[in-house]
């Protein structure tokens, strides 16, 4: 099988990156328990006063603050909890951003990712770590393949066959692309158009991952041939 090429070969990342990757990790899971905390307590509230406090409001509020707006001590006392691993959480996604921050600097080749839409330098820098070496893909759709960006679908002659492996891939660059697609439908028109298109047809979720595969596509053509972003070839 390995002379006919026909055995499947894993990419090992260098060692010198490897605990800076695994860093870059570990600050994803911190921020997705904070989320977690946010919305738990934000919905704990809104249960409980008929008031709805946005997240950001959450992050700033201190013991005084909550004890105002959940007069009763039990609520109270469940409610500090989530709080207390709020402003925990908060500090060590601090402290590891800016350990990772002082470590990695971004190449030539990935400063260009800044040019896409919603990629900004947190998002470029986890994209840098888990991609590695572009040249070990050998086209834009065993990229977004990589990046979980394209469906699992097996069809034949327009009808379903079955489904591969939706886990095959990296979760991460998977993650890093869909925050880009939500903030490129946020901040730019022509993607919230396009957006808007997409979602009446074939609905919201669907929407989000045509954006993150067109984005993952556009990265990997500013990686490999080196060019600036150009947004009418993303949307032609």
């Amino acid at each position: 099988m390995l002379r006919l090429n026909l055995l499947p070969k894993g990419y090992i990342f260098p060692k010198e990156t490897r605990a800076v990757r695994d860093l870059a990790r570990k600050r994803l899971q911190i921020v997705s328990q904070r989320t977690r905390n946010v919305l738990c307590l934000q919905s704990m509230i809104t249960r409980l006063t008929a008031k709805t406090l946005r997240c950001s409001d959450i992050k700033k509020m201190n013991e005084q603050d909550l004890q105002k707006i959940l007069p009763d001590q039990n609520d109270f006392i469940s409610a500090r909890s989530n709080l207390h691993f709020i402003h925990h959480l908060d500090r060590e996604e601090t402290e590891i951003e800016k350990a990772l921050l002082d470590q990695v600097k971004l190449t030539n080749s990935y400063e260009k990712l800044l040019l896409v839409p919603g990629v900004g330098k947190k998002l470029a820098i986890t994209i840098m770590l888990e991609t590695g070496d572009i040249n070990r893909f050998s086209s834009s759709g065993n990229y977004a393949s990589y990046c979980r960006c394209v469906g699992s679908r097996r069809e034949s002659n327009g009808k379903k066959k079955g489904e591969n492996n939706r886990k095959n891939g990296n979760q991460y660059l998977c993650w890093a692309f869909m925050e880009a697609a939500n903030f490129a439908i946020r901040h730019y028109p022509v993607v919230q158009k396009f957006y808007q298109k997409k979602q009446s047809k074939k609905g919201m979720a669907i929407a989000r991952k045509a954006i993150a595969h067109k984005l993952s596509r556009a990265c990997y053509h500013v990686l490999k041939t080196g060019e600036e972003f150009e947004m009418s070839k993303m949307f032609m």
